[in-house]
């Protein structure tokens, strides 16, 4: 389907007043005002609950494989995890991925 220019730019426009919108009713709205308790523990769980939905789609369907799972990055996925729970650090979780990941790249191509 084909948008002519001032359609563009109205999407453009709405979304960017709808994102406004959105933001504003945090920030403006009850920005200066203390969150009820059980908000503040949801809001805790945030990054638990959007991580795994941005990282699942680059583990089960790479880009660079053609949308296939390989090994390297099921191998980097498992050792992530491990390392993650046993640790219970990022940045150790993290760099040992990325060492899974370039060896397993070497190792299996």
């Amino acid at each position: 389907m084909s948008y002519s220019h001032p359609h563009v730019w109205l999407i453009i426009l709405a979304l960017g007043v709808g994102t406004y919108l959105i933001r504003f009713s945090f920030l403006g709205i009850i920005g200066n005002r203390p969150l009820p308790p059980i908000i503040l523990r949801m809001l805790r769980y945030t990054p638990v609950a959007v991580m795994p939905g941005l990282v699942a789609p680059l583990i089960i369907f790479p880009e660079a494989t053609g949308g296939s799972p390989d090994p390297a990055r099921l191998l980097a996925t498992v050792v992530t995890l491990t390392v993650g729970v046993w640790t219970r650090n990022v940045l150790w979780a993290v760099l040992a991925g990325l060492v899974a990941l370039y060896g397993g790249l070497a190792l299996f191509g």
